[in-house]
């Protein structure tokens, strides 16, 4: 059986550039492999941003750069798992940095709880939803995908998380080919259920599932408490 967490570290970030947001992962990463670092969960948005990870191809962006330009949404090539999505506004981002061995998790085990976290403050919306099917990570409703994950292993240290679709621009998602899967298309809450989320309250309301299902308490700080590693790392 897993050991439960120790406290976490949680933040909401407000809107943060991907690469901020990329950097900032790195060095909580580094800190957890030298020993002086803290498990933490990150919670923020993004500015339109298309994310391509190490199984996405070229072949997976639909929009040419005049198209993107007009959109505003940058691409980036990222080192998380998983192939190519979206992150923008009105859409709730999860990264949770964490010693998997420390903890006595899983990768698999690891998953699990994340999924199940998400499907939990689903169900406190009156949103019925599942786990993927085999080979489909992420969290599903009726064949549509609602929330999509991918992360990253450094030994024993995961990073990046998952992207829940609030009131996210669905038109967004025309201009890649969905973590690979033209077939599967993503939804939001607000498509599916007319609720209209705002991002920070969400954020809140999902930190209490995460702490339940990982069987921790968290410990809030502010944003500001970040910006000094910020500078140092941007």
């Amino acid at each position: 059986m897993s050991r439960s967490l120790p406290p976490v570290r949680a933040f909401w970030l407000g809107s943060v550039p991907y690469r901020e947001a990329w950097d900032l992962q790195a060095e909580l990463v580094r800190g957890l492999r030298e020993g002086h670092g803290r498990d933490t969960l990150l919670l923020l948005e993004h500015p339109h941003v298309f994310t391509m990870g190490k199984a996405a191809s070229a072949d997976h962006l639909l929009w040419d750069e005049a198209e993107r330009r007009r959109r505003q949404v940058e691409v980036v090539w990222s080192d998380r798992g998983g192939e190519a999505t979206y992150h923008g506004p009105g859409q709730l981002v999860g990264y949770p940095v964490l010693d998997l061995a420390r903890l006595g998790l899983t990768i698999p085990e690891y998953l699990q709880r994340l999924e199940r976290s998400l499907i939990e403050y689903l169900r406190e919306l009156g949103v019925e939803s599942e786990p993927g099917e085999p080979g489909f990570t992420g969290v599903w409703r009726e064949g549509e995908k609602l929330a999509a994950i991918g992360i990253k292993l450094n030994r024993s240290v995961v990073s990046h998380g998952f992207a829940l679709n609030l009131t996210t621009d669905l038109g967004y998602f025309e201009g890649i080919v969905p973590c690979g899967h033209a077939d599967r298309r993503p939804t939001s809450l607000e498509a599916v259920s007319q609720q209209t989320v705002d991002t920070q309250a969400a954020a809140f309301a999902y930190a209490r599932h995460f702490g339940s299902v990982f069987e921790t308490s968290l410990e809030w700080a502010p944003a500001e408490t970040l910006l000094d590693l910020r500078r140092v790392i941007n």
